[in-house]
């Protein structure tokens, strides 16, 4: 059996912050759209995890406890909407880059498009759900490369969810579909 990596979640972070540098010209670095592409990655990467490995299994298949928009009344689990929301609060506490999951149809308004740019992002990826949206923002006189990844229904329980939600501004959600994007803001010079 293969021994189990225990990669330092500082020297994660460490590389995370080597990227972003470099993309704010502080040593040549990585292309900021480059640095972007692997912080979906990961954000993709753990909300899948999260969803299929935590809430389905404890949720449909052990019947432990239920996932819940209320989890801390219900004492249940965050949705997996929730944890991306959760986890980008905490980025955002921070300086650099930052990302948010959005929708044109948010059930949580605070999810909705909060620029022009982020609105106009949304609507390129429902067109073209093959390709992100890449668009050089100035914000507070600094240089951010937003890019906007389409966020596809991947199983019914997500379209169950808005399609049948009392707060729901859209009820024809399909699986596979595209129901919002992940706005991601990475610095660059």
């Amino acid at each position: 059996m293969a021994a189990r990596s225990n990669f330092p979640l500082a020297t994660l972070a460490t590389a995370f912050v080597g990227l972003i540098a470099g993309c704010e010209g502080k040593g040549g670095g990585v292309p900021a759209e480059t640095v972007a592409d692997y912080i979906h990655t990961v954000i993709l990467a753990d909300r899948t995890t999260y969803s299929s490995d935590v809430v389905d299994r404890l949720q449909n298949v052990e019947n432990v406890i239920k996932a819940s928009e209320h989890f801390k009344e219900d004492k249940a689990l965050p949705l997996p909407p929730q944890m991306v929301r959760m986890g980008s609060q905490r980025v955002t506490d921070k300086d650099g880059f930052r990302y948010a999951l959005q929708s044109l149809w948010p059930i949580n308004k605070t999810n909705g498009p909060t620029t022009v740019a982020e609105k106009a992002g949304l609507e390129a990826v429902v067109k073209n759900p093959d390709a992100p949206y890449r668009s050089y923002q100035t914000i507070n006189g600094k240089k951010y490369l937003l890019t906007v990844y389409p966020e596809k229904a991947t199983s019914l329980a997500c379209v169950q969810c808005h399609n049948n939600h009392k707060e729901s501004p859209r009820r024809d959600q399909v699986l596979g579909g595209v129901m919002g994007g992940i706005a991601i803001y990475v610095p660059v010079n």
